[in-house]
C-alpha cells in the first residue's frame, strides 16, 4: 500500500481549512480512509501566523520512515520547518528571453535616442555659454471689457 501525506479539505464555501493527513494515496482527497490526523494548515491566517501550519514533527518523521511520501505542499511545508532539504528551483530555459525581434526594436529605440540626445546637446551648450539677459519688466495688460449688447427679443 502506497502510503502519502497530504491535505483534506474542510471548511466552507470560500473559507478552506485543510488537515494534514496520511493516507493511501489511491484514495480521494476528501474520503474518510485516513490513517492518522498529523496537522493542519489553515490558508486564511497570515503568512508569518504560527496558527497557519501545525503538525506533530515526530508523528511525521515516524511516518515518513515508514515509507510515506508527503505531497508538494507538505514538502514544502516540512522544508520550510528545516525538516527536508529545500527542493532545488530548475534554471530557465530560453524561453523567458525576449525574441530577436523584440531586441531588435530595443537596440533601434536607444539609437532613436542616443541621436536626439546628441542633437539636443549642441543647442543645450549654446544656450548655457551665451549671457543670461535680464527679462523686461512687463505690467500684465487688462483688457477692457466692452459691455453686452441686448438683442431686442422677438
Amino acid at each position: 500500500m502506497a502510503v502519502v501525506i497530504r491535505l483534506q479539505r474542510h471548511g466552507g464555501h470560500k473559507n478552506p481549512y485543510y488537515h494534514i493527513v496520511v493516507m493511501d494515496s489511491r484514495s480521494a482527497r476528501d474520503s474518510g480512509n485516513i490513517l492518522e490526523t498529523i496537522g493542519k494548515y489553515d490558508p486564511m491566517q497570515p503568512k508569518g501566523s504560527d496558527k497557519r501550519v501545525t503538525f506533530n514533527a515526530d508523528k511525521v518523521k515516524e511516518w515518513m520512515s515508514k515509507g510515506a511520501r508527503p505531497s508538494d505542499r507538505i514538502y514544502k511545508f516540512l522544508a520550510n520547518a528545516d525538516m527536508l532539504p529545500k527542493r532545488e528551483v530548475p534554471t530557465q530555459t530560453k524561453a523567458h528571453l525576449a525574441s530577436e525581434k523584440t531586441l531588435a526594436k530595443l537596440k533601434a529605440r536607444e539609437e532613436k535616442l542616443a541621436k536626439a540626445s546628441e542633437v539636443s546637446a549642441p543647442v543645450a551648450a549654446a544656450e548655457a555659454q551665451a549671457p543670461a539677459e535680464p527679462a523686461a519688466e512687463t505690467t500684465p495688460e487688462v483688457a477692457a471689457e466692452a459691455p453686452a449688447q441686448e438683442t431686442p427679443a422677438a
